[in-house]
This record gives C-alpha cells, sequence and structure tokens, in this order.
C-alpha cells in the first residue's frame, strides 16, 4: 500500500502531521476497529486531558471506521500501515484486538524511536514479547503495556486490606474469557485475569520454567490453577455470550480472613494507562521494567499450553 498519508481534516485547534514545527506530541493510533482508541481520542482531543498531547493521526486506511473517528476527533491524517505513521507520530497507541498482530506493529516504530503504548496483552507469545521489548531497549524508546484491572480501585483496595488479614493462602480471579476467540483465544481478556493477580501479589518476575498449571474446561467455563510467587491462584474463564458477560471478581483467602471485590470497569477505565504512557514520555522513566510486562505472556502462554484439546461438555 501506498505510504501517503490522506489529509482529512483538520481543526485549527490541532496541528498538522505533516508540519515539522509541531507544537505539540503528535499520537497515532493503530487498531482502531477497538473501542478503546474511541476512549484514548476523547481524553486527549475533546477532553483535552493531557495538555501538550493530541490524537493526530490513524492507521488502517480510510475506511467506514477511522473516516468516523477523523470527523469525530479532529484528526487530520489517516495512513494505510502502522510503519506509515514515521515522521508523522511522536508516540503511537496499539489496540489491536488480536495480540498476535501488535510485534508486526510495534516493531518497526520502535525501531525509529517512536514510544509505544501496546494495549493489552504485550503478545501472544513469549517470543514475540522478548523481540518487543529487546528491539525497544535496543532503539532506546519507550515501550509500556498492561491491562486496564490493574488500575481499578478495588485491587488497589484488596490489596491494602490484605496487609492486615496475615498470610495469602489463595487468590481467585474471575471474568470472561474464550479459549476459542478469533483473537488469539484467551489472551483476548485472559490477560486481565493474570495482569490482576500479579499486580495483587506484588509482581513476581515468573519465566516460563517455573510454571506448573494445570487447566480443567467444562462447557464455557475455563479453570486455571497454579501458583505464582509464594501464593496459590485460581482463574476463572467464562465465555460471555451476546446477552451477559460475567463481571471481573477476586477473592483473596487470607489466614486472618477472606476480602473479595467486584472488579468495576467505569467509562474512563482506560485513563490510568493513558496517564501513565504520557507521564513516561514527558519523565523518560518507564512505567513497568520488562519483567512486569513479560511475565504476563509467560504465565498464560502456559495455561493457553495446558488447555485440554477439544471442549469438555461434561
Amino acid at each position: 500500500m501506498s505510504a501517503t498519508a490522506h489529509q482529512v481534516r483538520v481543526s485549527s485547534e490541532f496541528v498538522n502531521c505533516n508540519d515539522g514545527r509541531a507544537r505539540v506530541k503528535r499520537i497515532g493510533f493503530i487498531g482502531t476497529e477497538n473501542s478503546h482508541t474511541d476512549h484514548f481520542i476523547r481524553f486527549l482531543n475533546r477532553e483535552g486531558r493531557h495538555p501538550g498531547f493530541i490524537a493526530a493521526a490513524l492507521a488502517g486506511g480510510e475506511n467506514e471506521r477511522n473516516l468516523a473517528l477523523a470527523e469525530a476527533g479532529d484528526i487530520g491524517v489517516v495512513v494505510d500501515e502502522p510503519a506509515d505513521l514515521i515522521g508523522r507520530v511522536d508516540a503511537a497507541i496499539i489496540s489491536t484486538r488480536d495480540g498476535a498482530l501488535h510485534r508486526e506493529q510495534a516493531e518497526p516504530l520502535l525501531r525509529a524511536g517512536i514510544p509505544v503504548l501496546v494495549d493489552k496483552p504485550l503478545a501472544t507469545t513469549v517470543s514475540d514479547a522478548d523481540a518487543i521489548l529487546r528491539t525497544a531497549e535496543t532503539s532506546g524508546a519507550l515501550v509500556y503495556s498492561a491491562s486496564a484491572l490493574r488500575f481499578v480501585p478495588q485491587v488497589g483496595e484488596l490489596t491494602e486490606a490484605g496487609r492486615a488479614a496475615g498470610a495469602l493462602r489463595h487468590l481467585h480471579v474471575a471474568g470472561a474469557g474464550d479459549p476459542d476467540s478469533p483473537y488469539s483465544g484467551l489472551f483476548f481478556y485472559g490477560i486481565h485475569h493474570v495482569e490482576t493477580a500479579l499486580e495483587m501479589l506484588g509482581d513476581p518476575v515468573i519465566g516460563e520454567g517455573d510454571i506448573e498449571v494445570a487447566v480443567q474446561r467444562v462447557a464455557a467455563t475455563t479453570v486455571a490453577t497454579l501458583r505464582l510467587g509464594n501464593a496459590e491462584v485460581t482463574l476463572t474463564f467464562v465465555v460471555p455470550s451476546e446477552s451477559e458477560r460475567t463481571p471481573f471478581h477476586a477473592t483473596a483467602v487470607h489466614a486472618g480472613g477472606v476480602l473479595t471485590r467486584e472488579l468495576s470497569l467505569g467509562p474512563d477505565y482506560n485513563a490510568p494507562a493513558l496517564a501513565a504512557f504520557v507521564g513516561a514520555i514527558t519523565s523518560g522513566h518507564a512505567p513497568a521494567d520488562a519483567n512486569t510486562m513479560r511475565t504476563p505472556v509467560a504465565v498464560l502462554s502456559a495455561i493457553v499450553d495446558a488447555l485440554p484439546t477439544g471442549e469438555d461438555n461434561s
């Protein structure tokens, strides 16, 4: 495809992405089919939450979705391929639903020194995660990825209350997840379960060889049991239907009590990750180290590898 930028419309309030004298940091978007892109554009352009940063370009071509986003967000440039953003933006956000595509989308930008926020998951294989992290380290570009559930207030409440409840004996995280999702199976929603557990456990560094997991699948429910750090952990993934979706929920069993919360995602649940990314660009300090971003991929990969073949309908 052509690398030509399509000028759609530019509000006088914002800069033209082809203008090297840009007054602000221009952010480009990849994977615009994801509704998370609407959130990010709202935070940046409609609400102006981060002065000095704007949503400035969209990748994926002049399809109906991108033209609607450009109109709603006063975004002046639409390009065909992610790499076409190079030279037109100062940072990028990848929200592509299928995490298996994240490496090929992120690497050209990172090689060019462009900071990238990879909207969960970082990748769907450890090798792809390592490649993304290695490219960022080599180029010196910032890369960041995190589940929105790390930031919900209830996770912090459970962690804080747990300090007074004695030793943690067991942690259970439940929510939507489909091993047969077209977006790399459990990685589409299941990364939330894993990152929530790791956040509550203080983000222990766990490599592939340190993970022993047992997985059962009965009809629409998949249950993974494993040990993360010093805690026994159970993750329950329930296939969502068109009318129902199991809310995310966490229960921490401590020696001195049982703590439980529904993990509520409000309308601004993507705001903390964007704020962390913008803050990191400004400060030059990454919000998370490589191990914190790599470990969730390693854990969920082990769960996926342990899935029983075929569906158990018993």
